[in-house]
């Protein structure tokens, strides 16, 4: 009888990291939790180590983890120290990353130096660090001649990078000639210029398809993801920037394509339920029955694409040229975005201002040395870039 893999889960209360709970425990033959961290949700926290019993439990704040009603024989610690310390613990064999935010590039540069796979559901690490993270990868997959892709080692858990993943396995890489990344265009689809300016946070957060925590869901709706994901996508696949195009499909059953050059596409299509990427990206390179719901295309009926419209989501274009100007331009990208899209939830920003605040965010801080920079010099972009997104009008 194989033994369970080791799993270390960060952002165990997000919409992700809650997912991923349920599919992690649909398979208890084949994984067991090690590690699960939470920023600030301990009644949650305390909920699923009851469940899963992990060796040790990590949340944000140190009076947190004091005042934490845990099981016997499970450990607590705090801070981030303590998520380097457990992703690289021997036990572990798997991080599952599903936070937001560029605090979680750390411990993905921990974990892949410690030799560990990660899947990830954090754009903002690649965004802002590709070129911290993807040699790492590049190093494990060529240490071990027999997993070549340095997608063992970093896996996607994006619905469209899951996709596009799966339609390159078997595939030379030399033969690709584009990548389609869909998008369902959000709730503002068909929306004017005019009505846009109106948007309020209760409408933004009513997504026709997917079920996401609140700041990618916002971004779903001004199309900033998908910016974000050209980026990513850039790293992942080492293609070119221009070579990756965005469709707008609303019904969000084709989740990426790969077009080859002979013409041909290639694409995945699934429900939309991010409990399927999380699981391929835990199970590859096999796959598993789900709970979730099978794909019917009968159902399904027609499938629509389209151009994305970048003259009424500003985001879009933003996000590439911030690709184009490199990792400066792309951490000012991030960091501004998740500081706009807080200040519209809380109204004291409209909805054309994240973009507005996009914008101005990369124009400024886009220029630098030519050298990429370190971790800590973008740990200290990202401080300078949020207090500057918080006044930006």
């Amino acid at each position: 009888m194989s033994v369970p893999i080791g799993v270390a889960l960060l952002g165990s209360g997000g919409s992700i990291g809650r997912q991923a709970i349920e599919v992690l425990g649909e398979m208890p033959d084949a994984f067991r939790i090690v590690a699960l961290a939470t920023g600030s949700q301990a009644g949650l926290l305390e909920e699923q180590a009851r469940r899963f019993h992990p060796d040790v439990v990590v949340i944000a704040d140190e009076r947190g983890a004091a005042r934490l009603d845990l099981p016997s024989g499970v450990a607590r610690a705090s801070g981030a120290d303590a998520l380097e310390a457990i992703v690289a613990r021997e036990d572990v064999d798997l991080v599952l990353v599903a936070t937001g935010g560029l605090v979680a590039l750390r411990s993905v540069l921990a974990a892949l130096g410690a030799g560990k796979i990660v899947a990830t559901a954090n754009k903002e690490t690649l965004v802002a660090g590709g070129h911290l993270v993807m040699p790492l990868a590049r190093a494990l997959a060529e240490r071990h001649g027999a997993d070549a892709s340095p997608l063992h080692w970093l896996r996607p858990i994006d619905s469209e990078h899951s996709a596009i993943w799966q339609c390159l396995v078997g595939e030379d890489h030399r033969a690709v000639a584009r990548l389609l990344l869909t998008a369902s265009g959000g709730p503002f689809i068909d929306a004017s210029v005019a009505d846009l300016a109106t948007v309020t946070p209760e409408r933004a957060l009513r997504h026709p398809t997917w079920r996401m925590g609140a700041k990618i869901t916002i971004d779903s709706a001004t199309l900033a993801n998908k910016g974000l994901e050209i980026i990513e996508a850039r790293w992942l696949y080492d293609v070119p920037l221009a070579a990756i195009s965005v469709v707008i499909h609303p019904q969000s059953v084709v989740h990426s394509a790969v077009q080859f050059v002979d013409g041909s596409i290639k694409a995945q299509l699934g429900t939309p339920d991010m409990r399927l990427p999380i699981q391929y990206a835990l199970t590859y390179p096999s796959r598993r029955p789900s709970s979730a719901a099978a794909t019917d295309l009968v159902t399904a009926g027609r499938l629509d694409f389209r151009a994305p419209d970048e003259n009424r989501f500003p985001a879009l274009r933003i996000a590439r040229e911030a690709g184009l100007a490199g990792p400066r331009a792309s951490t000012a990208l991030i960091s501004s975005d998740e500081v706009a899209v807080a200040r519209f939830l809380a109204g004291s920003l409209d909805f054309q201002g994240i973009s507005r605040v996009l914008e101005a965010a990369v124009d400024k801080f886009c220029s630098g040395e030519p050298r990429e920079p370190a971790l800590e010099e973008l740990v200290d972009l990202d401080w300078q870039v949020r207090a500057f997104a918080e006044v930006a009008r």
